[in-house]
């Protein structure tokens, strides 16, 4: 389902949750400049960036915990100006849990049901629903002191999804967990919002979270979007040195454009002096300063010298070994400076090496013509 639901594809698709104009200032200070963004029925949409760049301020005006200074949001077509957050068809579940600790966890869960009063019947059936659909029902009498972080997590997702809301707002739902805990969890996360088919809004400013997460991730600076896009989209094709940056860990190559042809470009690296050939065409003249933005991952490196002047190819020495288990992260010296620095990544795909690559030893790092994005910003 995932891979077949792309509704920002679709001109006819109606937004569920629409920006338009959003501006928040808190005085002189602008947290969310003229921002506009849609958002689609069933979407997991995340908000991503570092701290102070407006997603959280943009994620409490949709709850009604904050009144934009200018521009209006729409849910499901309804203009949610002057409707306090009691009454919006939308729940927040809030970084710290924020659980009642003198109830159990099915209190807990009913609280919000037994504020709107609804049938004591219907309650006890809302909240047997979610705790089996957060596996939480041999907790159900435990008090939140007696549970474990991800445990209580699951407690306050279970009672923000119990009075069936439009929409989901997470506010860094996981930064309490463990990373093996955090990890499942965001498993967890999209099994039940595909089998709740609601739509889940997620601020974070963790990358690897809003990746794993996400249908689409609207990445945040400064108050303004830089790029919304899928996450395949915003690792593989980036549109700025900021998002290239953001995201993941990447090589940066500051290169003039040497030729620009139909079927690519072809560069020089200012650092390391290299020849760099691309597929990939830009707007920029020959003569200009470009970035080539190339992910570790993409660039190979082996031992010896670099064999005459071949493209895509630079000699270096390597400066530091980074060991994960899975994968070694090497840093190659490529210039006289000792910033000039190439990241490549090696998968460790055998127990034993004969010959490892090793410390201040001469190697060479290559890569393909679409391995990387010429960035022009």
């Amino acid at each position: 389902m995932r891979r077949e639901f792309v509704p920002w594809e679709d001109p006819e698709q109606k937004p569920f949750i629409e920006f338009r104009n959003v501006t928040k200032k808190f005085g002189d200070f602008v947290a969310v400049n003229n921002l506009s963004l849609k958002i689609y029925k069933r979407e997991f949409f995340a908000l991503l960036g570092g701290s102070g760049c407006g997603k959280t301020t943009l994620m409490r005006m949709l709850a009604g915990f904050e009144t934009p200074t200018s521009g209006e949001i729409f849910l499901d077509g309804q203009d949610l100006s002057g409707i306090p957050p009691f009454r919006r068809p939308s729940n927040m579940m809030f970084q710290s849990y924020a659980l009642f600790p003198h109830m159990s966890v099915a209190k807990n869960i009913a609280f919000g049901l037994e504020q709107d009063n609804l049938p004591k019947s219907e309650i006890d059936d809302r909240v047997a629903e979610m705790l089996r659909l957060t596996k939480l029902e041999q907790f159900a009498k435990r008090k939140p002191h007696q549970l474990s972080g991800g445990q209580r997590q699951r407690v306050a997702l279970a009672r923000s999804l119990a009075k069936r809301p439009k929409v989901l707002l997470l506010d860094e739902p996981l930064g309490a967990l463990d990373r093996k805990l955090r990890e499942e969890t965001q498993f967890e996360l999209m099994a039940l919002q595909e089998d709740l088919k609601m739509t889940f809004l997620i601020v974070t400013h963790d990358q690897e979270e809003a990746m794993t997460v996400a249908d689409r991730i609207a990445v945040m600076d400064r108050g303004e979007l830089v790029q919304v896009a899928t996450p395949s989209e915003i690792y593989e094709a980036p549109n700025s040195r900021f998002v290239a940056d953001f995201i993941g860990d990447v090589n940066l190559i500051e290169a003039k454009v040497l030729e620009k042809a139909d079927n690519g470009t072809r560069m020089q690296a200012i650092v390391g002096d290299f020849a760099i050939d691309t597929e990939q065409t830009t707007a920029a003249s020959v003569g200009d300063t470009v970035w080539y933005a190339i992910r570790p991952e993409k660039v190979r490196i082996a031992q010896g010298q670099p064999e005459g002047s071949v493209t895509n190819q630079i000699g270096g020495i390597v400066w530091d070994i980074a060991y994960l288990g899975d994968v070694s992260i090497f840093h190659a010296k490529v210039g006289q400076d000792d910033h000039d620095i190439l990241r490549a990544t090696k998968a460790n795909i055998s127990r034993m090496v004969e010959n490892p690559i090793t410390w201040d030893e001469n190697v060479v790092l290559t890569f393909d013509r679409d391995a990387g994005v010429i960035l022009t910003g």
